[in-house]
């Protein structure tokens, strides 16, 4: 736990979670259905940190996302699964560009019903460019 109170996660605890397929009626598909660690659960509700990649992969600028791994190498592309990648939503939108390293903070929510969003999501972000 860092000095001022939030928990510092790694990817490795992000990856510490089994799926299971689900069949969504609305959609006529399976998904991956995650169960989350006894750790992650713990921490839903709390203040987070996590570093890694910032990407805006949506055209309006509206789906922002920290990930493991870079852009030419992030979960998009296949190159990872849905544990290498965090939605966020920030106070304030940031001036981070694709592919800036950077350190987020947050309140951790876990997901698991919503396909629309992402597995985990950090709300109420703030973040610093780690130039």
């Amino acid at each position: 736990m860092s000095a001022v109170g939030q928990v510092n996660l790694t990817w490795d605890d992000l990856a510490d979670i089994e799926y299971t397929e689900k069949y969504f009626i609305a959609y006529d598909s399976n998904f991956l259905y995650p169960e989350f660690s006894k750790k992650m659960a713990s921490l839903a509700g709390k203040e987070v940190t996590l570093s890694g990649y910032f990407l805006d992969v949506s055209p309006d600028g509206k789906l922002l996302v920290l990930s493991k791994n870079p852009l030419a190498s992030c979960f998009f592309c296949g190159k990872g699964g849905p544990e290498t990648a965090v939605e966020i939503q920030f106070k304030n939108k940031p001036n981070f560009k694709t592919d800036d390293v950077v350190v987020i903070t947050g309140t951790l929510k876990l997901n698991k019903d919503d396909i629309e969003h992402f597995n985990y999501i950090l709300t109420d972000c703030s973040g610093m460019d780690m130039k």
